[in-house]
């Protein structure tokens, strides 16, 4: 029988509130669990609007411990109400001074599983994210879901081959990216870079990107999310580039193993000669 997992992503626009964002991701998680999805994932720090697109302490209070702050303990309800598997990105604070952006994966029965904090920081304009989050320090870990193997990059996190490749080492089935990008250069590359990796890594890529104006700066995020599969085809339509917007789409996990059996690029792997790429 084939292993057909119906999968989900949100991108949202900002409401100006942490309550009504929360409140806007559950009704969208219900909406995918009455279509029959298994799984959904949100958009970079999906619960506040995009902050690092200035450098203020304000900002910090967006910040809340993982697992034990609110917005993750509510999601934990939304999982057992819906038995969907949530992968929850978030502003963590592990104490004073320790901070990261992480993304907690929660599995169907409401258990938290585990959390990423993304490794790779930008500080450029627009996104100032070293003034707000330490690098990850928990490697790149693949969660053994209702749903399959799951794995979260973010963001920045998508222009290093490293993680992706240790993530399907791991055997992830799935990975999802959430993100925060503005139309610039990176638009191009949002629908290259993605697609690439995944038939690099021959997995199934979820890449989610917020969508809209913010309250802070001046960036127009562009949306465009999607689902891609590990021969790089994007599964059903992109999203808009304008309006918010739930996708829901059936995955066939058994096409791993058919693009691994076809492209066996993990046989032909050569570990022994990559040492230098690992030098400073």
């Amino acid at each position: 029988m084939a292993q057909v997992v119906r999968a989900a992503l949100v991108q949202a626009t900002w409401t100006g509130d942490t309550e009504s964002m929360i409140a806007k991701h559950e009704a969208h998680a219900r909406a995918a669990a009455a279509q029959g999805a298994r799984i959904i994932g949100f958009q970079e720090v999906f619960n506040a609007p995009y902050f690092c697109q200035v450098q203020e302490p304000e900002h910090y209070r967006w910040a809340e411990p993982v697992p034990d702050g609110p917005t993750v303990r509510r999601m934990q309800d939304l999982a057992r109400e819906t038995g969907m598997v949530i992968v929850v990105p978030v502003f963590e604070i592990e104490g004073p001074g320790f901070h990261y952006n992480t993304a907690a994966v929660i599995d169907a029965d409401g258990s938290y599983l585990g959390k990423y904090r993304k490794h790779h920081i930008p500080q450029v304009k627009g996104f100032w994210e070293k003034y707000y989050f330490r690098p990850g320090n928990l490697g790149w870990p693949v969660f053994d879901t209702a749903v399959g193997k799951v794995g979260v990059y973010i963001c920045y996190d998508r222009h290093f081959p490293e993680g992706w490749r240790a993530l399907g080492l791991a055997g992830a089935q799935l990975v999802y990216n959430p993100s925060a990008t503005h139309r610039g250069l990176s638009a191009h590359l949002w629908q290259l870079e993605q697609p690439a990796s995944a038939v690099a890594n021959e997995y199934f890529i979820a890449a989610i990107n917020r969508v809209g104006r913010e309250e802070y700066g001046d960036n127009d995020f562009y949306g465009t999310s999607y689902f891609v599969d590990p021969r790089g085809q994007f599964v059903g339509d992109v999203a808009s580039d304008k309006e918010e917007e739930l996708l829901v789409r059936d995955l066939d996990f058994d096409l791993i193993a058919q693009v691994r059996t076809q492209w066996a690029f993990y046989r032909d792997r050569r570990p022994d000669a990559y040492g230098g790429l690992v030098q400073p």
